[in-house]
């Protein structure tokens, strides 16, 4: 039987998980997991480059991975586990720490972006923390890492850093490409369509969270900016408000960006964003509500962690080793 191919993606859990992180993401992850031998874990050693209150920090952890196995991440057939629990990523992210350049972490979009954002803690940590990202990719040898357009960027400078080391010491890492979905890939704010739906924006009013009620789901769509054209028409360039939400509808519910058109041809965009505000109430229900319940059962949560972290660590061990070796440390 051939060996399946490895896919490895992690998210901050310095926030709730989105629309946009279902959609543009996770989705996509457990449809997967028969074709590949998939590693998802929840990056909390990347969250505190921004200062996080502690026990948020905790309870936002364990209800990521609950959230995770709601969408339909099953734990027997997918690698679940918290970041901070597997040390091996701290070690190699600093081992990789020497082989990232300067030039080229100062050029990643995101320490650009954040430092503006957090200009009274501009840390170390936000500066490195692609070599972090780097370590978290290479220690599992992934032939993919599924990301958003966003995030290509950490990818190719993962690929970078591989490459050079490898040119160093011989074939240690395996270099891996971006796997990026063609749709639903970047969804938008409802109250912004010309900035991500992004989960660590706690003060957007356009965020659509997992965990969201029904209620409070129709008033944010019932609120989305559109345009004044009243025609639902595909035009990411001219009708970003309403493209956005069109991407959102078949995400939704299967239909094409065609069929779409013809449905809701000749109405206002009030009834198109009632049925796009009801479809999302209907995908995210079950999820909603099988993540209540895992919630509540603390002690099968972390026997999902210890179990997941057991696995990457071994996997992990075997990398790390392999790096200590090439670098000329002593093995203990």
């Amino acid at each position: 039987m051939e060996e399946k191919k490895v896919m490895l993606s992690g998210i901050k859990p310095s926030g709730d998980l989105t629309l946009g992180s279902y959609l543009g993401a996770i989705k996509h992850w457990k449809e997967r997991a028969d074709e590949f031998d998939c590693y998802y874990f929840m990056a909390d050693l990347h969250a505190i480059t921004v200062r996080q209150n502690p026990a948020d920090l905790r309870r936002r952890t364990l209800e990521q991975l609950a959230q995770y196995i709601a969408c339909g991440l099953d734990p027997e057939k997918n690698t679940l586990f918290i970041q901070s629990h597997v040390h091996e990523h701290a070690e190699l992210g600093w081992v990789l720490n020497c082989y990232a350049m300067f030039g080229e972490l100062s050029r990643m979009t995101q320490f650009k972006d954040k430092s503006a954002k957090n200009a009274d803690n501009i840390n170390g940590g936000l500066f490195t923390y692609p070599s972090l990202m780097a370590a978290d990719i290479l220690l599992y040898q992934p032939d993919y890492v599924p990301v958003g357009e966003d995030q290509k960027q950490h990818v190719e400078l993962t690929r970078d850093i591989a490459n050079r080391f490898n040119h160093i010491y011989g074939d240690v890492f395996k270099v891996p490409e971006p796997y990026i979905p063609k749709v639903g890939a970047r969804i938008m704010s409802l109250a912004n369509p010309e900035a991500k739906m992004s989960k660590s924006e706690n003060d957007d009013p356009g965020r659509v969270t997992l965990m969201d009620k029904p209620e409070d789901i129709m008033r944010l769509f019932k609120r989305a900016i559109t345009d004044c054209d009243a025609c639902v028409r595909y035009d990411p360039e001219n009708k970003k408000g309403i493209s956005n939400l069109m991407t959102i509808y078949s995400c939704a519910t299967g239909r094409t960006f065609a069929q779409i058109e013809t449905e809701f041809a000749g109405q206002g965009y009030g009834s198109f964003k009632t049925a796009v505000g009801e479809s999302v109430v209907e995908l995210l229900r079950p999820i909603r509500e099988e993540a209540t319940r895992l919630i509540a059962d603390k002690a099968y949560l972390q026997d999902v962690c210890r179990a997941g972290a057991q696995k990457a660590e071994y996997i992990a061990q075997k990398t790390l080793r392999k790096v200590y070796k090439k670098v000329g440390f002593v093995a203990k």
